[in-house]
């Protein structure tokens, strides 16, 4: 065969290849300018699962205050965050790539923003299939900013979990196991094998999911999940939080604040918590709350002040990064949210600009060789309280796309042994 033959070959395979085994769809966080992204459902945890047809918001503010466009894609995606074989035809009612149109300009702020609101459906879209969807917000050079994943459901099986904690004994005090029953009555399920898929997900964060976790054994109707290793997770900690809804009052976890060009808090000195014993402190699972005292509307009148974070310096962690994370930032390990060692005052350093609310935040290190270790500050205790959801998708023989039939929650408030 010609050489040239031979390549082109390869080259028209390659675009096959490419285009039916795409990519997985991360999360990607939005450039500096972007701040304060708001994602929810009609509940207010910042992680939408909805029924097909219940309306998703999402809110962010430009911190450029230009009044810029911006444009907003809806990807459906598989089990597995690849895009799915459907048409947005076959996913879509109407057609997105519209612009975002609902906008205004911070009022009276120290800091100018524009504030950007988008719900889903509206006059233009409207979903009208199940399963896993990314929604990509673009400017009007056609650049990707940022996007978000959100799952739709329908209720066609039941599920019942429940958290206990790990039998084995190396982790009996610092792991939660998710054990759970997928009732299928009603459905039909042929194969439950293959046909039926899961996720777990710990406090929303889809970095930490399990997945591809098989059903141990069936009873008529009901698929039984009583693994101990396979579905657990590491306990973590309550997470820190501070709170800066009235800008000029220090609350419990702020040291001081200064007024400069716009208002800086300066939060106390945080410890290590690894070695402590475990204490319960309500958390909201690492989500944030805008608000504000200064004004009756928080989206435009919130104002933005510099938080400064500091953790004392400690040879367990020597040269590797530090990072101060919470969903405020998406968890993201970025330069912004990296600390910086004070040779002055011996400690971890960060200052980052967050809109008035009240904040769950925690300490996360980088390794040198690239490994996370997101519990070493705060320590890991079976006694944290989590919340895990889990996710039941579907896909008959034949079928285009992964469905999502039921959904299931729990809580680790009542772990048993």
């Amino acid at each position: 065969m010609p050489l040239i033959r031979f390549t082109k070959i390869l080259f028209l395979f390659g675009l096959m290849t490419s285009s039916a085994f795409g990519q997985a769809l991360e999360e990607k966080n939005p450039p500096p300018n972007i701040k304060s992204v708001v994602f929810k459902g009609p509940t207010e945890d910042q992680f939408p699962v909805i029924k097909l047809g219940e309306p998703i918001t999402l809110e962010f503010d430009d911190l450029t205050a230009n009044e810029q466009d911006y444009y907003y894609k809806i990807v459906h995606c598989d089990y597995d965050w690849t895009p799915s074989q459907l048409l947005k035809s076959q996913y879509l009612s109407g057609a997105d790539n519209q612009r975002i149109i609902d906008y205004e300009n911070s009022y009276t702020t120290l800091q100018p923003y524009s504030n950007y609101r988008l719900t889903i459906p509206n006059e233009n879209v409207k979903l009208t299939v199940t399963g896993n969807f990314v929604l990509e917000i673009y400017n009007s050079y056609g650049d990707l900013q940022f996007s978000r994943r959100f799952v739709v459901f329908r209720d066609a099986v039941s599920v019942a979990a429940t958290v206990k904690r790990s039998r084995d004994f190396n982790y009996l005090n610092t792991k939660q196991v998710v054990q759970f029953n997928i009732n299928t009555a009603g459905f039909n399920v042929v194969n439950p094998k293959n046909e039926i898929k899961v996720a777990i997900i710990q406090n929303h964060q889809w970095p930490t999911a399990l997945y591809n976790i098989k059903p141990q054994f069936t009873i008529g109707t009901e698929l039984v999940y009583k693994y101990n290793e396979e579905t657990s997770f590491f306990g973590g900690n309550e997470y820190l939080n501070f709170d800066t809804k009235d800008l000029r009052s220090p609350t419990f976890a702020i040291s001081n604040i200064e007024m400069r060009d716009v208002y800086h808090h300066y939060l106390f000195t945080n410890e290590y918590r690894f070695d402590q014993e475990y204490t319960y402190f309500p958390d909201i699972n690492g989500d944030f709350a805008v608000r504000t005292l200064q004004g009756d509307d928080v989206s435009r009148e919130a104002e933005y002040s510099m938080v400064h974070f500091s953790l004392p310096y400690s040879n367990m962690i020597g040269l590797d990064n530090v990072y101060v994370i919470g969903k405020f930032n998406n968890y993201a390990l970025e330069e912004e949210n990296k600390m910086i060692f004070n040779e002055e005052t011996g400690k971890f350093e960060a200052t980052l600009p967050i809109k008035q609310g009240f904040y769950n935040y925690k300490y996360v290190v980088q390794r040198e060789d690239g490994s996370i270790e997101p519990n070493l500050v705060s320590g890991n205790f079976h006694f944290t309280e989590n919340n895990y959801l889990i996710l039941v998708y579907y896909r008959d023989f034949g079928d285009m796309y992964d469905s999502i039939i039921g959904i299931g929650s729990t809580n680790s408030q009542n772990i048993s042994n």
